[in-house]
């Protein structure tokens, strides 16, 4: 028989094994580093750093609670329907992880057992392209925090058609860069817009201004893969004519420049299969498109396939009344049925491109079916109205839309066993980050930084905004070494800026 004190004593041990110490290094660094670094570190999108235990913990509970609700990482297909390239879902294990350093008060740990920071690739994540289109001067972002939707259009100057593995979007500027849409204008429509827009490219919002050739011939948001077609499929880019561009910038408290370039990767030779994009728009509804002020209303559109396909990728897209959609394929039963994607939650702000991980085979007689639901009413946060407006189809942001876009190609026996998983079409040699112009030490800071700077912009002026664009500070270069105090700033994330470029700086207590 087991002595009860020996009992106690072992219970306690137990119990302690089981609740051994979460450490940052150890425990939250891989899981920060996997899905949230990417876009969380300097010149990305995401608007503070969490390279380093100090910036990690400084949002601590904010992190637990974005993680909890599942708000963060950004990813809106429920994993529990559907899966594709370059998921970014949390498991249970890893949010209760995240709770568990919170609750115990962030300990570091050993920084031993840091896994170390993942590289992320500059120049490529594919390889050296074969061609690179730029739009043809920078554009500014003027920093009134609002969101701005441009075309931007780029000459081919292609003599016959040209076939494509890959298109990759390579943003100038992460900070403000949100999403990228591609199109194909054979008729120079585009050109003419943008040639009455004193400003770089033109103003578009949701699409290009007009019925281009190809509205959808690809993409580009925060975090997404670059699809690589297989072997024997590709696009067609037409004999002279102009790439497009539409670049949604995000909010920014200070003045942003961005230069975004399109990599082309040629295939080599001609293709078997061409890409081809299928719209279920909304004449598929059988209904008239509009949401009634203070209602809730759901349409189902439909779209047939006659002849067997490989679907690629897939993109539902509304605008701010939309709140769900779910996607999927029945048979000509009416059963048989093939999911393809659930947005549950649907946001606005973080749409995407999802790329099957495999080709997706939907049998002939089999009828694609997308169903969106609308919330016009106060209950929905995002409404544009107040109170609630009728509100119909249109391009503007108080306007709606319904729509799934999907890239395809023909099925042949064996598509399900071809991955879309990219791979590297060559080495890739990452172009060289220039150094920065401003060093701020330390950042995080408390009470007082310390700036380094060029000798050059000794005599230049500085400012010091938060994040609502409010300048908090302001200043001179007296040195090449400078101490600013910080005295009477509340915690939280700060942008530095002077003539040559911005940097956060986080204040802590």
């Amino acid at each position: 028989m087991i002595r009860l004190p020996f009992l106690t004593l072992f219970l306690v041990m137990a119990a302690g094994a089981c609740t051994a110490q979460v450490t940052y290094h150890a425990d939250v660094a891989p899981i920060i580093h996997n899905a949230c670094t990417e876009c969380h570190r300097a010149g990305e999108i995401g608007p503070m750093p969490f390279t380093t235990y100090d910036e990690v913990a400084a949002y601590g509970p904010f992190i637990e609670y974005v993680t909890s609700i599942g708000y963060m990482p950004p990813w809106t297909p429920n994993a529990e329907y559907s899966h594709f390239v370059g998921e970014r879902v949390l498991t249970a294990d890893e949010i209760e992880t995240i709770s568990a350093w919170v609750d115990a008060e962030m300990p570091e740990g050993d920084p031993a057992d840091n896994p170390g920071l993942p590289v992320f690739p500059e120049g490529s994540q594919v390889g050296e392209p074969d061609l690179v289109f730029s739009m043809p001067e920078p554009y500014t972002h003027g920093g009134d925090m609002t969101d701005q939707y441009q075309v931007f259009v780029m000459p081919t100057g292609f003599e016959e058609d040209v076939h494509v593995r890959a298109l990759e979007v390579r943003p100038g500027n992460g900070a403000i860069a949100h999403h990228a849409i591609l199109g194909v204008d054979i008729e120079g429509t585009a050109a003419s817009l943008d040639s009455q827009d004193p400003s770089p490219g033109y103003e578009s919002f949701g699409d290009f201004g007009f019925e281009a050739y190809e509205n959808f011939f690809g993409g580009w948001v925060p975090g997404t893969q670059t699809v690589v077609y297989p072997e024997g499929i590709g696009r067609v880019i037409p004999a002279q004519s102009d790439l497009l561009v539409q670049m949604h910038y995000g909010p920014s408290a200070v003045e942003e420049t961005d230069q975004t370039e399109i990599n082309v990767f040629l295939t080599d030779g001609p293709i078997e299969r061409e890409v081809t994009t299928g719209i279920m728009g909304p004449w598929t509804l059988g209904e008239p498109f509009f949401i009634p002020a203070n209602q809730v209303k759901t349409f189902h559109g439909t779209y047939y396939i006659p002849t067997a396909l490989s679907l690629i990728s897939i993109v539902p897209h509304c605008h701010l009344v939309g709140v769900s959609w779910e996607v999927f394929a029945t048979g000509s039963n009416g059963q048989d049925t093939i999911p393809l994607i659930s947005i549950p939650a649907w946001d606005f702000n973080w749409q995407g491109f999802f790329t099957f991980p495999h080709l997706t085979r939907i049998p002939a007689g089999y009828t694609l079916h997308g169903i969106a639901t609308y919330d016009n009413t106060a209950n929905n946060p995002f409404n544009p109205s107040d109170p609630p407006a009728l509100v119909q189809y249109g391009d503007n942001t108080e306007d709606e839309m319904f729509f799934v876009f999907f890239d395809y190609v023909f099925y042949q026996d064996g598509d399900e066993d071809i991955s879309l998983e990219t791979p590297l079409l060559s080495s890739v040699e990452p172009m060289k980050a220039p150094d920065p112009e401003i060093r701020l030490q330390p950042n995080p800071a408390s009470g007082q930084v310390q700036v380094l700077v060029h000798p050059e912009f000794v005599g230049t002026a500085w400012s010091l905004f938060d994040l609502g664009g409010r300048e908090v500070l302001a200043g001179t270069f007296r040195s090449a070494n400078e101490r600013i105090r910080l005295d009477g700033l509340s915690e939280g994330v700060y942008l530095f800026r002077n003539v040559k470029e911005t940097q956060r700086l986080v204040i802590q207590e």
